[in-house]
């Protein structure tokens, strides 16, 4: 069974947000974050005042993202509810001619950020 958490950031939280950062080709957003962690590991990060996010590209976050945007809904954060959530996938075929994309990961670690999460069956 996968546990999902979503929690407040703290200052012990500041290497695995960096490493996050690292991994998406983003900054680590400013202000009060929301973290999810799926099995203890760190997959994703919502600022609470703008929505703005960070994710682990290379596992499935989309449904951890809509969940931690609902949540700064709850407590009244501002972005949030503005802000699309922008699928990883596209939604149209790339033309042939397009050259493939390749992934932008910066660095490795021993043991992956976040843990594969099973995409749930609708």
């Amino acid at each position: 069974m996968t546990t999902v958490t979503i929690r407040p950031a703290s200052g012990d939280d500041a290497a695995a947000l960096a490493r996050l950062a690292a991994l998406d080709s983003a900054r680590v957003p400013a202000g009060p974050l929301l973290l999810a962690e799926v099995d203890g590991a760190l997959c994703a990060a919502v600022a609470l005042h703008d929505g703005s996010a960070i994710a682990d590209p290379f596992r499935p976050t989309v449904a951890l993202l809509e969940l931690l945007h609902g949540r700064v809904r709850q407590l009244g954060g501002g972005g949030a509810s503005r802000r699309r959530i922008r699928s990883p996938w596209p939604t149209t075929a790339r033309p042939s001619s397009s050259p493939p994309t390749t992934s932008r990961r910066t660095g490795s670690t021993s043991r992956p950020i976040c843990p594969a999460i099973p995409h749930p069956r609708r």
